[in-house]
């Protein structure tokens, strides 16, 4: 064997494939970038800062990429692989700069890679960040033909006195919880499982429709509230829930009292409860309908859920800190 097409790797569907993605990635450029997609490595300039620290974080899409496959919808699950990034690095006051991204597939498609990346420089724009570089790997006999994987990883930059670790939050401060779009990018191994039929109607829709919709992306609101508001802690609502996610904002022997009352959760959440998920597992493993957590002073709290609304998004007053451990959902 001589060619490697006969070995299942198609090299022009690849120069393809790069040059459709190639549109995607100039979208996203903005000030620091110093090259183009193509080059060995991406080059970004940090610009003005007195004591810059390095934020980074990487996370992939998971089994959410098996209901886009099914339904042969490609161009959201990007964004979820950008919002579990940028999200998650937010946490710590960092501003995301930039983002790479990593495909892995069977049988390379031009138009199916290019809507993956799509999806991510939608992603980079809602984050302000830019698109700087990837990969695209065509594995035949490693993955399946029609099988993608995708992953990434966000860097960030922050002021070293401006890093925000849970180190102010106080006994008495409150936490204001951010709706999310859904059930984002977690804990879909149990959703395939719970509904295995993704066209079974929810509320006028295949269901599945509902399942792919992306994770939404705070980073705009929450750097600007960072601009006017003392934010003492953060937490990015992912795999674990609010059992395992709250405390991570936490320095000192402290927990959150989180009120279940105070906002109403989202329709699809209570329907996989209904498939016969325990409450309790929920909070364990899903968000919801709370994406992000910000905790601030008691007289902060209204100018943050104002300054929230001012971008369209509900939030809540949804419990408060106390000494202690853990979470604690009353």
């Amino acid at each position: 064997m001589s060619l490697y097409k006969e070995s299942g790797v198609d090299i022009e569907e690849g120069y393809r494939s790069v040059s459709m993605i190639k549109e995607h990635a100039k979208r996203t450029q903005i000030p620091g970038v110093l090259n183009s997609i193509g080059s060995f490595a991406g080059m970004f300039e940090l610009g003005q800062y007195k004591n810059p620290v390095i934020v980074s974080g990487t996370d992939g899409v998971g089994t959410k990429l098996e209901i886009a496959i099914r339904m042969k919808k490609y161009d959201t699950v990007g964004i979820d692989c950008v919002a579990m990034c940028v999200n998650d690095i937010l946490c710590h006051g960092a501003k995301p700069i930039f983002f790479l991204d990593y495909i892995g597939c069977g049988k390379l498609e031009a138009e199916v890679a290019a809507d993956l990346v799509k999806g991510v420089s939608e992603g980079c724009l809602q984050s302000n960040c830019a698109l700087l570089g990837g990969e695209t790997a065509e594995m035949p006999g490693f993955y399946k033909h029609g099988d993608y994987d995708i992953a990434g990883f966000a860097v960030g930059v922050v002021e070293k006195d401006e890093i925000i670790d849970g180190s102010d939050i106080e006994n008495g401060d409150i936490l204001i919880g951010i709706e999310s779009s859904g059930v984002h990018s977690n804990g879909y191994s149990l959703v395939r499982k719970l509904i295995p039929d993704i066209n079974i109607d929810f509320n006028g829709a295949p269901i599945g429709e509902t399942l792919l919709t992306p994770t939404r992306i705070y980073v705009k609101p929450v750097l600007d509230i960072l601009q006017k508001v003392k934010v003492r802690g953060m937490a990015h609502i992912t795999g674990g829930g609010f059992i395992e996610n709250i405390p991570r904002m936490f320095k000192k022997n402290q927990r959150a009292v989180i009120n279940k009352a105070s906002y109403k959760v989202p329709a699809i959440f209570k329907y996989l409860m209904e498939c016969g998920v325990k409450e309790e597992e929920m909070y364990n493993t899903y968000n919801m309908g709370i994406g992000y957590i910000m905790c601030v002073a008691k007289e902060d709290a209204a100018k943050v859920m104002s300054l929230l609304k001012e971008y369209d998004l509900n939030s809540y007053e949804i419990g408060y800190v106390e000494e202690g451990e853990g979470v604690c959902l009353k």
